[in-house]
């Protein structure tokens, strides 16, 4: 429908023309000399109608987004990602025939005319007249760029995007006065050069290098005739002449292509019709972009790296900002992952479970000291497809993972290390009964205690009724004696506890504060495996927390400039005294030396470490460490459904699954491999006296291992009002007083708050 007149009575028509003449008259084309109102053009900024000269003089131009590529800490490719596919490159690297394919197909007037060809724009403004609307346009090459920057300062906001590409006579008007501005700053070739690095080719493909990868699987420099032919001929509609879709219509296109270039003088009549004989000869590479495509497994990490650059602040102080960078890509990105750790890693996740498997497993490795993530996998892979996942279960909610697992007695040593740090001598004894009610009351933060419910008590037993102490530390901690743990914590009070697993980092995974229960001895709190490797690591650093960390340095290219930006820093702090430490090493040397971890251990090479079994083998854990690596391995069922009783798990069958059975051995193998090459060391280990010995035995290979995460399913219900008899079970599946129909309180146990206690 034709526009209104404004008030002079011309039309739309007479007046553009009008307006051109008096410019060219005036020997300043469209240069805001002598210009009349365009109001009735259709000019719209900022939702009102505006004159050319209230437009901003100075064009925007947004970095180019590009493809960017994350490394691992050798140099490595992990993976690409981009929000574009693009790698721009200059001029000299572009072929002379694509240079010369795309000004003759798009404005073979290009080096002849000024940023506006008033040829081309007379001959559209007649033909639109007659039509009565916006049916041709006239767009050199300058005023097609100034779209395209539209365009990707746009992103992918689709109404920005409209507006950037709106068929109007308004948006012609901002276009003409850019492309002036353009031209005077930037020139001909470097007009050109940024055209075909900003221009979309189709598949997925942003500028003349992707395309050339993407159709060809070669350099845009390396382009021959035909090749350049096809290429320029895909822009003006990238969907219709998509060569991979429809060979015919591209073929017709690039010879359309080659027949302008003989036109114009540049190339022969012969060079054209030789090159309309040659095949398309596509060579498609397809678009390889995110995480999915990352190598050695790593897709996790890639994701976890990704989270950490749209979560912290020192990228961007909004969440807004960042993903904008990130988006615009160009980014280099070094990370801290090992490569050999990774790979270690994979491969016993391989070895001992399958992805087809009924539960999964999840690995991390940190290195002790700096807090740098070495290896992060898990055997469901990265991605949408039956046994794949995008949940990454090795770390929190809130960077990409899921709510979180038990990890039992694995929690214990962080119990000790409080009641060391509080004084407790290494050789302190406990009566340690089989069974037991939770001791009540229990001193919480705040001046507040926890109180056992008396009409319905919340107990707790051992995992064999042979474990019967008195235990001292040394014994009870190789055994996992739940019953010693939880008279420990009540001893010391929980605040302490509590405190200290802040000092080391342990939070649970959901983001939730820990309640101030008992029961947390037991390692009810849901916590990821990356939480547990870096809470051991400060163990194996004698006492100094370090903050994770998987970015080493990131470098951003803008144009022809590359920059450094800032990254995020592991911050360490003591979080215990080194002869804490030390004791806790000691302690936990023994777990692997004659303890439940037997099998997790790495031969002539000192290691320390924990295992771990959720009530009811929901889940099971062996967390341990060098000198030199820290790793956590947990095995279980995500959705937290599956009991690892009569399973089988890497081709492997079990009666019941422990955590020194089947995540020890993976650690062990994980860590094998990781540390081929490092120096052995060995840990600084303190004298623990001996308490008055007993000669009980060791039992059979799992005695001791239950840790049972104490108040799962069954240890009282809604918040004392039934007993529960089994809390931290026995050495069979334990039976509530009365049925409960499963799940019935939540997809993980109760998170440790209903152990039948109350704060008095």
């Amino acid at each position: 429908m034709p526009k209104k007149r404004s008030g002079g009575g011309l039309s739309p028509t007479q007046q553009a023309a009008k307006f051109l003449g008096v410019s060219v008259l005036a020997g300043a084309v469209l240069a805001g000399i002598a210009l009349p109102a365009v109001g009735a053009l259709g000019l719209a900024a900022k939702g009102s109608v505006e004159s050319f000269d209230e437009l901003p003089a100075n064009m925007k131009t947004p970095p180019l987004s590009q493809r960017t590529t994350i490394l691992d800490a050798d140099g490595g490719q992990i993976a690409t990602v981009y929000s574009r596919d693009r790698t721009v490159v200059p001029l000299k690297d572009v072929s002379p025939y694509m240079q010369k394919a795309i000004v003759a197909i798009e404005d073979s007037r290009f080096y002849q005319h000024g940023a506006v060809d008033l040829k081309g724009v007379l001959r559209a403004l007649n033909k639109n007249a007659q039509t009565g609307g916006v049916s041709e346009g006239a767009s050199t090459l300058t005023q097609q760029y100034v779209k395209n920057v539209f365009v990707e300062e746009a992103g992918d906001d689709p109404t920005k995007v409209a507006q950037a590409t709106q068929q109007t006579i308004g948006r012609k008007i901002r276009e003409l006065k850019y492309a002036i501005q353009v031209e005077e700053e930037l020139g001909k070739k470097k007009i050109l050069e940024n055209y075909l690095n900003i221009t979309f080719f189709g598949q997925q493909a942003y500028g003349v290098e992707a395309a050339a990868q993407r159709y060809f699987s070669k350099s845009a420099k390396d382009l021959s005739l035909e090749q350049a032919a096809l290429l320029a001929g895909i822009v003006q509609s990238p969907s219709r002449y998509d060569p991979v879709n429809d060979e015919t219509e591209a073929t017709k296109r690039r010879n359309t292509v080659l027949e302008r270039m003989a036109a114009v003088g540049d190339i022969s009549r012969a060079q054209a019709a030789e090159a309309m004989k040659a095949p398309l000869g596509l060579k498609v590479s397809k678009p390889k972009n995110g995480c999915i495509t990352a190598v050695k497994g790593a897709g996790f990490f890639c994701d976890y790296v990704r989270e950490v650059f749209l979560n912290d602040p020192v990228f961007g102080k909004s969440k807004e900002k960042r993903a904008k960078i990130w988006n615009q890509g160009g980014l280099t990105v070094r990370t801290t992952m090992d490569p050999k750790a990774q790979k270690s890693a994979q491969r016993s996740i391989k070895d001992h479970v399958y992805k087809s498997d009924e539960v999964a497993t999840a690995v991390s490795l940190v290195q002790p000291g700096t807090g740098k993530i070495l290896a992060m996998g898990q055997s469901r892979p990265y991605g949408f497809k039956k046994n794949e996942t995008q949940i990454n279960l090795s770390v929190d909610q809130s960077m990409g993972g899921g709510m979180g697992y038990q990890p039992g007695s694995t929690f214990k040593p962080i119990v000790a290390a409080a009641a060391i740090e509080d004084g407790m001598p290494a050789n302190k004894t406990y009566a340690s009964p089989y069974q037991m009610a939770y001791p009540s009351p229990v001193s919480a933060c705040d001046g507040k205690q926890w109180v056992n419910d008396p009409n319905a008590p919340a107990k707790l037993e051992n995992e064999n009724s042979s474990e019967v102490g008195p235990y001292d530390m040394r014994e009870a901690t190789a055994k996992s004696v739940n019953t010693y743990y939880v008279q420990m914590i009540s001893d010391i009070g929980i605040c302490p506890v509590t405190t200290m697993a802040k000092k080391m980092g342990v939070v649970r995974a959901d983001g939730d504060k820990m309640p101030q229960v008992p029961s947390i001895a037991l390692g009810t709190q849901e916590m990821s495996p990356l939480t547990m490797a870096n809470a051991y690591a400060t163990f194996a650093s004698r006492g100094m927390h370090c903050t994770p960390v998987a970015i080493e340095s990131v470098s951003r290219r803008v144009g022809d400039k590359t920059s450094s930006l800032p990254v995020p820093k592991s911050t360490c702090s003591r979080a215990m005294s080194e002869n804490t430490a030390d004791t806790i090493n000691t302690l936990l040397k023994g777990v692997v030396e004659d303890g439940t971890g037997s099998k997790a251990g790495l031969g002539s090479r000192p290691s320390a470490g924990k295992t771990g079994t959720t009530d009811e083998r929901y889940a099971a854990w062996f967390v341990g460490y060098t000198p030199n690596m820290a790793g956590a391995v947990w095995v279980g069922d995500p959705a937290h459904k599956r009991k690892m009783t009569g399973i089988t798990i890497g081709g492997r069958s079990y009666g019941k699954v422990f955590g020194g059975e089947v995540p020890g051995p993976i650690w062990r193998d994980m860590m094998s491999g990781a540390l081929e090459g490092k120096p052995v060391e060995d840990f600084n280990t303190v004298h623990i006296p001996d308490s008055k010995p007993r000669d009980r035995g060791d039992g059979d290979e799992d005695d001791g291992d239950r840790d049972d995460g104490g108040n799962g399913d069954n240890d009282g219900f809604i918040g004392g009002l039934v007993g529960g008899n089994n809390n931290g079970g026995g050495g069979g599946e334990p039976t509530p007083s009365f049925s409960i129909p499963e799940g019935f309180i939540r997809g993980q146990g109760n998170g440790g708050n209903g152990n039948g206690g109350r704060f008095g």
